[in-house]
């Protein structure tokens, strides 16, 4: 039976699919967000935390855009950190602790209430495709839902296997039944598949922890929110974390039981992510240690479960217990949920285009942990990337990729779909080659324009970034008459208001524009340099490549070249540059193929480079 038609249909209501059913809705298309439980919208399956090391640049990116998770933190965190203070604007970073439950269901009242919205609890089996363009999808019921768009979010539950110890179970969260039939229904539509692993650790009831015995961490007096438009101050009261560190009893509790562990004893075959090792990997990999810090961090106001973030696990339960009751504080603590591992299939990136559609199938996008990624801040800008693009091709308008030179989220997506990826993959500052440019603090002055352009970004929202760009251009331009001002705003350990006696105007300015203006101006030599390299490589990425150019008849291209250009189609000189295996000497026999090519008019199809 069909259902009544919809113009985008998002499968999967975690942090992607949330934003993408958002973003497609509130652009006017007919959206329909399919989830297998309607009670787990937007639910932290982790940790207990938004933002972090390059993730809190991209929830800001997310913000500036129109998306909805920097709202989401700022109305239900309870404890917020800028990290970095120390270092550089280029590496600054605001984090927050969530209230898990709050979070949650601010998010699903938010899906519930939004216009041209629809949410329904139903298990996606099949994507419904005609030829090479998706129709819609098939659920477990035997029902099809159809749309122009399809927007695939699974986390997790592809095909989704639990281990705690030598135990298994089906699942895609503890508790919850995996997408059994969907991998298998998509591997039979020609996508390539691979598999994945992440974990997560135990939580405990902070009423049997010993905080006096642990390190307090204190979130920020004056706390940065995540949102432009958020006014302190904050809804929730906020409350204290804290570190303790694992010792050597904790790590012989490890090696003790290393032949019960899924990860090595032959049982879990996903890789894991690199970069949040279990508590496993750190023991084996890094032996010349004999702690490693934990953060001890509430999941909520109206909760006493304590999430230990750093020691990830998949160990039985009594090496778990163990395992608590040997680090400082914890002695007595009591286990309310086991740490456990998930494996579960990915597609790899490749297959995407940079808006995030697959390449063989019109119209439909994944996004999020299907496509590789690890973390909330990672599935949620792709969500909302995919669901913009999905609610263009509805109506069959060009997608929009965002370079790698305005967003952090362009650098992720570009690396997802040119390098493709063999382990979950998360975001660093380090990845970034323009990070300078991409501070937190200036996301809504690099996005929010096109948000608006999108039409995520409405009248009110946008009418604060215009007041805060003016005040910015006038304080630049009062300070551009007075260059020895300049000069001595650009010193190490002079700030703005060391000027405002010498140009008393700018102490009338907001302190969102005054932060701008101070960093703009100490760092504009840098950011001059960086801006220069970036239309230096504009010149690369506007060299465009034929969708069907056909690498394998370029004779002079070497082997390799040929075989990963294929592959990963490229679409510009720029970005068949990043991908590895193709070096400056093939990048040259493409632009004077396409010189060739251009000069005779011909097909990029059929004609190979002439001899």
């Amino acid at each position: 039976m069909n259902r009544s038609p919809y113009e985008v249909i998002v499968v999967g209501a975690g942090h992607a699919g949330t934003e993408a059913a958002l973003a497609a809705a509130r652009m006017g298309r007919r959206t329909l967000l399919l989830t297998g439980n309607l009670d787990t919208i937007g639910k932290m399956s982790c940790n207990p935390s938004i933002g972090g090391q390059a993730k809190g640049q991209i929830v800001r990116e997310i913000d500036a855009l129109g998306g909805e998770m920097a709202r989401n933190a700022d109305a239900t965190g309870i404890h917020f950190k800028m990290l970095n203070t120390r270092k550089g604007p280029a590496v600054q970073a605001p984090r927050c602790q969530s209230d898990k439950a709050r979070y949650a269901a601010r998010l699903k009242r938010v899906c519930e209430e939004q216009a041209n919205l629809s949410t329904l609890q139903e298990m996606v089996d099949d994507v419904w495709i005609e030829g090479a363009r998706v129709r819609g999808v098939v659920t477990k019921n035997g029902r099809r839902y159809e749309a122009r768009s399809v927007v695939l979010t699974t986390g997790t539950f592809l095909s989704g296997l639990i281990h705690c110890g030598l135990t298994k179970s089906d699942g895609g969260r503890m508790g919850e039944p995996p997408a059994a039939k969907l991998s298998g229904a998509l591997a039979g539509h020609g996508f390539e598949v691979g598999r994945l692993k992440t974990g997560t650790p135990p939580r405990v009831n902070g009423r049997t922890i010993d905080y006096a015995k642990m390190q307090p961490q204190p979130g920020d007096e004056r706390p940065v929110p995540f949102s432009f438009e958020t006014r302190l101050p904050l809804p929730l009261a906020q409350v204290p974390c804290w570190i303790t560190h694992t010792n050597e009893r904790t790590h012989d509790a490890i090696r003790r039981n290393m032949h019960r562990s899924p990860l090595y004893s032959g049982i879990i075959e996903g890789i894991g992510p690199r970069y949040c090792p279990s508590l496993e990997d750190k023991v084996v990999k890094f032996p010349e240690k004999t702690s490693h810090q934990i953060f001890v961090e509430p999941e909520g106001l109206d909760t006493l479960e304590v999430y230990l973030n750093g020691i990830s696990t998949s160990m039985p339960p009594d090496v778990q217990e163990d395992v608590i009751r040997s680090i400082v504080g914890l002695e007595r603590a009591e286990i309310l949920r086991y740490g456990y591992a998930v494996e579960y299939d990915f597609f790899p990136p490749t297959q995407l285009r940079p808006t995030l559609e697959t390449k063989t199938v019109s119209g439909l996008f994944f996004a999020g942990q299907i496509n590789g990624t690890t973390g909330y801040e990672e599935a949620a800008c792709q969500g909302l990337l995919a669901g913009i693009n999905a609610a263009r091709a509805a109506r069959d308008e060009s997608g929009i990729v965002l370079p790698r030179s305005s967003a952090y989220t362009g650098v992720l997506i570009d690396d997802l779909v040119t390098l493709g990826t063999r382990e979950p993959y998360r975001m660093f500052s380090s990845r970034a080659e323009y990070r300078l440019l991409l501070r937190h603090d200036n996301a809504d002055r690099r996005l929010t324009p096109l948000g608006r352009e999108i039409g995520l970004v409405d009248d009110r929202r946008f009418s604060l970034y215009e007041r805060k760009r003016d005040e910015i251009a006038r304080g630049r331009a009062l300070l551009g008459r007075k260059p020895e001002l300049a000069r001595v705003l650009r010193r190490p350990e002079a700030t703005l208001p060391d000027i405002d006696g010498d140009l008393p105007e700018l102490s009338s300015l907001s302190a969102e524009a005054r932060e701008q203006i101070e960093l703009d101006t100490k760092y504009e030599g840098y950011i001059a340099r960086q801006e220069e390299d970036v239309e230096r490589s504009k010149k690369l990425e506007s060299e465009e490549l034929p969708e069907d150019l056909d690498y394998r008849s370029i004779q002079e291209l070497r082997f390799e070249a040929r075989e990963k250009l294929s592959k990963v189609r490229p679409r510009s000189i720029g970005q068949a540059g990043r991908i590895s295996g193709v070096n400056p000497a093939d990048l040259t026999v493409l632009i004077i193929h396409l010189k060739k090519l251009a000069r005779r008019g011909e097909s990029t199809a059929s004609v190979g480079a002439e001899p």
